[in-house]
């Protein structure tokens, strides 16, 4: 895996400084501790950080020229059939001087143009500078596992792996998007294709840009649909669900580097683990995180996967440095991003990077087949939405929910949650579901100023485009299609890349291959979401490989204990940056508000953990903003 960086002055035609596209290298070296390297045509300028894992030789060298000097790449990256590709390339009289897949996509841009993308298959994220038609051609995977940010002021555009090499360039200014300040607090992330920062964005997974002095165009080239349903028998769908994840776990078994595997004892990693068993002769490594508290602990569940198939494991419980570990997040994440489960993966790869170059891992299949609990809260609210008329549901129970709005019973929360839910449609009902901040809190903690700048930005626009965008009439396969377009490579995605390359180690996702997506979204739901029963059509397809208790046990998810961390571990620390004398809090928000729910978590009254988490992380964040 690598780092890329560019910058191509195309409104004014100014040559790129060399030192300064090394200098946006050199903060992304975490990437790409291996190699480096530079490419300067006039206006554009080229750059990359390289972690060896294909062809370790010099040859794999970026950025890389095509034989005739008109294309360049750099490239961040693997495709796993490049070698059946650069046999195609072979017959058609391509010459190669490596064995690497970054000269076959090349190549294959050169041969294609654009359509080369249909041809790939795997993570990816690079920009190719046609120096003839002197335009720059840029292009991000179908799922979004490699991030690609840039910046356009209308003068010049610069990209790169990551945020803080863009910022490298002094002339790009750091204003701050109050649609994304209000994103990141309702969603915990900012959503594609906005960052944190005006006039700098994401390139949306599955799409590609071209960049030209004449103008800059941004393309969709992939989607999912769920428009043509699976008619084969339950049993079949089983076998053909198995061999195809199979195939894809196969496919990211390629390296010249050791490998091995993230362990949770989960039904996704487990399945990639015991996947990967059958096809090694040797012993899988692999790895979990646990902590002390019984609740968010689940090594002893993967220890069982791992004792079935003999693997190499190894396990780490978080009890110290928490704190330390939290204050370097925003250094990787560059923007403000609240997902709390980025510790455990902060540390998991840390173990792994120990004993492998590259872990596999079980991303993808909560939101491939419906495995999220609240998919089935969502199908419970949805049975009384649909039990209830509209007028009496729309009229009453806002005003119902409004009364219990300074409740501290637990379950009256509950019920005014429930209540403020079914008092809307079933898209607006999973948005509210599927964000952290209520309405009526964030109204009290934003202050005069901060609404103004937010003006009437509504963050349900994010939830409500990939909701309507879906092409089916099924609610269930709706909101997996938004939580494919959002949730996936806006937070989860983002987590596992950022944290995994804070320790150069390449993470690949078998579940989020496309061909996996694809048939996955061709499955009747009937057969993801059961009669209350997650993931139903994949327990049947991986019954053969993994034991019951593991198919069939309460999932607990990557998580950890906000809760007590904010009256135990970090609390003090918190505290301190919370309230503080440097405390930035004040700019944005009424800080007797925040004080009040700081005391009412404290106290136990209330559990607003991941409130004081999103506000904790983005002053962490806008200290080192600047």
């Amino acid at each position: 895996m690598c780092g890329i960086t560019g910058k191509f002055n195309y409104g004014t035609g100014e040559p790129v400084s060399g030192q300064l596209i090394q200098a946006m290298c050199d903060k992304i070296v975490h990437r790409g501790p291996d190699d480096s390297g530079v490419f300067i045509d006039g206006p554009v300028g080229l750059g990359h950080r390289r972690l060896s894992i294909i062809d370790l030789s010099e040859q794999g060298h970026q950025p890389m020229g095509s034989r005739d000097g008109r294309y360049w790449i750099t490239y961040n990256g693997e495709v796993y059939n490049f070698l059946s590709l650069r046999k195609e390339l072979i017959s058609l009289g391509y010459e190669f001087q490596s064995r690497c897949d970054t000269e076959v996509i090349l190549y294959l841009y050169q041969e294609y143009g654009k359509s080369c993308l249909e041809r790939l298959r795997g993570m990816f994220a690079f920009a190719i500078w046609d120096s003839k038609e002197q335009s720059l051609f840029l292009a991000r995977d179908r799922i979004g596992k490699k991030p690609l940010f840039y910046y356009n002021d209308g003068r010049m555009f610069v990209f790169a792996s990551e945020m803080k090499s863009i910022l490298e360039d002094k002339s790009v200014k750091r204003a701050i998007n109050y649609q994304a300040f209000y994103d990141y607090f309702k969603y915990l992330y900012v959503p594609d294709p906005k960052t944190i920062y005006r006039n700098m964005y994401k390139l949306r997974p599955g799409h590609y840009l071209t960049c030209s002095k004449d103008r800059i165009h941004e393309q969709e080239y992939w989607d999912v649909s769920f428009a043509h349903p699976n008619l084969k028998s339950r049993d079949e769908i089983s076998e053909e669900l198995y061999d195809i994840l199979d195939q894809s776990v196969n496919y990211r078994m390629i390296s010249d580097v050791p490998l091995g595997a993230f362990l949770s004892g989960g039904i996704d990693s487990s399945c990639v683990v015991a996947m990967m068993a059958l096809r090694n002769n040797d012993p899988v490594t692999t790895c979990s995180i646990g902590f002390d508290s019984e609740e968010y602990d689940e090594v002893q569940f993967a220890k069982t996967v791992a004792d079935i198939y003999k693997t190499d494991h190894h396990e780490l419980t978080v009890k110290e440095n928490v704190a330390s570990v939290i204050k370097e997040l925003p250094h990787y994440f560059d923007e403000p991003f609240a997902d709390a489960s980025a510790v455990p993966t902060y540390f998991v790869s840390k173990l792994a990077r120990q004993r492998v170059a590259v872990a596999l891992a079980g991303d993808g299949g909560d939101e491939n087949f419906a495995g999220y609990e609240k998919y089935r809260l969502d199908d419970i609210e949805n049975r009384f939405r649909n039990s209830i008329p509209e007028c009496i549901r729309k009229s009453l129970f806002p005003s119902l929910a409004l009364l219990l709005s300074g409740a501290d019973s637990p379950v009256l929360q509950k019920g005014r949650t429930l209540l403020n839910t079914l008092g809307h449609d079933s898209g607006y009902g999973f948005y509210l579901t599927n964000t952290e901040m209520e309405d009526g809190l964030w109204n009290q903690l934003i202050n005069d100023e901060t609404r103004k700048n937010i003006g009437d930005y509504d963050p349900f626009s994010v939830t409500e485009h990939y909701y309507n965008k879906a092409d089916t009439d099924n609610h269930l396969s709706k909101i997996l299609y938004t939580d494919l377009k959002t949730y996936l490579p806006g937070d989860i995605l983002v987590k596992v890349d950022r944290m995994s390359m804070a320790h150069s180690l390449e993470v690949r996702a078998p579940i989020l291959d496309h061909n996996v997506i694809e048939y996955a979204a061709s499955i009747p739901v009937a057969l993801k979401y059961n009669k209350g029963e997650k993931k139903y059509i994949l327990k049947r397809s991986l019954a053969k490989v993994l034991p019951e208790e593991i198919l069939y046990r309460k999932k607990m998810g990557f998580s950890v204990p906000l809760a007590e961390w904010f009256r135990n571990e970090i609390k003090s620390e918190a505290e301190e940056v919370l309230f503080g004398d440097d405390s930035n809090l004040a700019v944005f928000f009424n800080i007797d508000t925040v004080k009040k729910i700081w005391k009412s978590h404290q106290t136990g009254l209330r559990n607003y953990g991941s409130v004081l988490w999103a506000l904790y992380l983005y002053e962490l964040w806008f200290r080192g903003c600047r």
